[in-house]
């Protein structure tokens, strides 16, 4: 069980047909079915009954989507005992310590609002699943990071090669052999043979189909395809997939950011736009979200120029 699950889910008890939570969530009709199906034989307890052509939620389903608002608000932040700060895990690629957030050095992991596609050819939200795989591989256990250097591509951000307490293996190399990151340059973690060895396996993000995560953030939509299951004689329409027209927002991140050329004359790939500033309505197609004005700066994009605060 997923995010992609439990959003399918919610929206098929939301909108109370197939029809309603295909238009909303923005996929075939046929594949919310077939999505349903596949998780209700996983579960082994039925989701929906249908009652006058409305698919009414049963008591089990009910219990299901009760831990939908606990995974959207808690998966990423860790509490570590006998401390008294929080480890965040910001994504994937980032850990939190104290006001200081570390990307992990050597690793490359799909952020938070990318698709990827499936093994069953489903769009899929793996940067969500990445950051929740990394939370799992700390499991409320006390973290620490050894700054290797700056990272000239994340704003004021270090790199790290972070290790939680009791493990021998870092965080950067358990979650490349998961296949939840591909190796980026520089690197001084040992990642590179857990990379092969996930690719080798199809393990994590490489048994569907999916673009390299820089690609994605520079918004490059001709990249290469990685993956077991990218197919030649499908090229246009799983790109159409890895870079949909409606981006979907991550769960509490609704900064929108848009590629633009003029901000390369700050510095920067693109522009992000707060919820309250003038441009925030008009921008109905972002390129990114971001989860905080930290992260959208990381990432290279800069403030709308219409979003001062009042005076």
């Amino acid at each position: 069980m997923n995010w992609d699950d439990l959003r399918i889910i919610a929206a098929v008890r939301d909108e109370g047909t197939y029809a309603g939570a295909s238009a909303r969530l923005r996929i075939d009709e046929t594949t919310v079915g077939r999505r349903v199906a596949r998780i209700q034989r996983t579960l082994g307890v039925r989701l929906f009954e249908a009652v006058d052509g409305v698919r009414k939620p049963t008591r089990q389903c009910e219990m299901v989507l009760a831990h939908i608002q606990a995974m959207a608000s808690h998966a990423a932040e860790i509490i570590l005992p006998d401390r008294h700060t929080a480890a965040t895990v910001r994504d994937a690629n980032s850990i939190q310590l104290g006001d200081v957030t570390y990307r992990l050095d050597g690793v490359d992991a799909p952020e938070l609002d990318q698709v990827c596609i499936d093994d069953h050819a489903d769009s899929w939200s793996c940067g969500i699943e990445a950051r929740d795989q990394l939370a799992k591989l700390i499991n409320k256990r006390s973290v620490r990071c050894d700054d290797v250097g700056p990272e000239k591509s994340f704003g004021k951000r270090h790199r790290a090669i972070c290790t939680a307490e009791g493990d021998k293996t870092s965080l950067n190399e358990q979650l490349v052999k998961l296949g939840y990151a591909i190796v980026r340059e520089p690197v001084k973690a040992n990642v590179k043979s857990a990379a092969a060895d996930a690719k080798s396996t199809s393990a994590g993000v490489w048994k569907g189909c999916f673009v390299a995560p820089q690609e994605f953030r520079t918004g490059k939509k001709d990249g290469a395809l990685l993956g077991a299951a990218c197919r030649a004689d499908r090229d246009k329409e799983i790109r159409a997939v890895l870079f949909p027209d409606d981006l979907t927002m991550p769960p509490s991140c609704g900064i929108k950011g848009k590629l633009a050329v003029r901000a390369r004359v700050t510095g920067n790939i693109g522009i992000y736009h707060l919820r309250g500033c003038p441009s925030y309505p008009a921008t109905t197609k972002p390129d990114r979200w971001f989860c905080s004005e930290d992260d959208a700066q990381a990432a290279g994009f800069r403030k709308a120029y219409n979003c001062r605060r009042p005076k």
